[in-house]
């Protein structure tokens, strides 16, 4: 069990009881769960028990106290690929998430690696079923300087995937835009949308197999899922990937959410200068057997 966690919010739209808030803004969960969330005390208002049917208003401060749960167990064996005083780089195995959410909150990267390195913050994310590399800055100077080079795009994202089916060209670039669309579980999920900010990514074919290919897949922006998404637009959805389907948006028929595994994808290698001496940094981890050539 977890120490549980207090989910905080300022009302910014009110009119609307503090039991239907609930409900439309976290559909995971039923309206008479929610109901006797508020009847057990989890949930406070402006420092008080609320009844479920009061009315919110704007400016409130509303607060889900969620009591231990259980979390799914994962592999919590992170190695450190590189640390110095400004930076630090970790293997994320495939299956823990990188932040909380989603019933995870002591069980993600963040919360192992500050642990032991309280002071670091993430330079980005990988999603829950990526394993691979993952750079923390220790130190605001250099969290700045990352930020800054990854806006400019001086940070170079190198992932190994298996993509379904064989492309007859050696090299795909697809720059399908991705942004949010509905989602029946989640309100909105990132997909390939018309409506969506560019996006760019490069795939290499590395092997051919039966049935399938091992790309190499180097990417110029960070959208969410974008991998997976972009390879999906292009026809080729990742080898056993949950949610994204031809033409990269959810397969029909099937409810799933980001976070549920199955795929291979792993984040081989970043390429960025040091934030804080400008010393080239090549950073690298090895791929899952999956995602290895095969030897000839």
């Amino acid at each position: 069990m977890n120490g549980g966690y207090s989910y905080r919010e300022r009302i910014q739209a009110g009119g609307v009881t503090v039991l239907a808030h609930f409900t439309r803004r976290h559909r995971h969960a039923t309206e008479a769960e929610w109901l006797g969330r508020i009847e057990a005390g989890e949930v406070e208002l402006d420092g008080r028990r609320p009844a479920p049917l009061e009315l919110l208003v704007p400016g409130q401060d509303l607060v889900w106290h969620r009591p231990p749960w259980e979390e799914p167990e994962v592999d919590t064996q992170v190695p450190v690929l590189y640390e110095d005083e400004a930076l630090l780089a970790v293997h994320k195995p495939s299956g823990l998430p990188t932040l909380p959410g989603g019933g995870f909150l002591e069980h993600t990267l963040l919360a192992l690696v500050r642990a032991r390195y309280p002071e670091c913050s993430p330079m980005h994310r990988l999603g829950r079923g990526t394993s691979g590399l993952v750079l923390f800055a220790r130190t605001q100077a250099a969290a700045a300087a990352l930020q800054d080079a990854w806006r400019d795009h001086r940070i170079q994202k190198r992932y190994l995937a298996l993509a379904s089916g064989t492309p007859e060209a050696d090299t795909l670039t697809i720059t399908a835009p991705i942004g949010p669309i509905p989602h029946p579980w989640l309100g909105t999920l990132h997909a390939a949308s018309a409506k969506g900010k560019a996006s760019r990514s490069v795939a290499h074919v590395l092997e051919r197999r039966p049935d399938a290919t091992l790309l190499q897949v180097d990417i110029d922006t960070g959208r969410p899922h974008q991998i997976r998404i972009h390879l999906a637009c292009a026809g080729h959805p990742l080898v056993g990937d949950p949610l994204y389907g031809p033409g990269g948006v959810p397969r029909e028929g099937i409810i799933a959410l980001p976070g549920d595994l199955g795929y291979f994808l792993h984040a081989e290698r970043l390429v960025f200068a040091h934030p804080l001496t400008g010393e080239p940094m090549d950073l690298r981890t090895a791929p899952p057997v999956e995602l290895r050539v095969t030897d000839a």
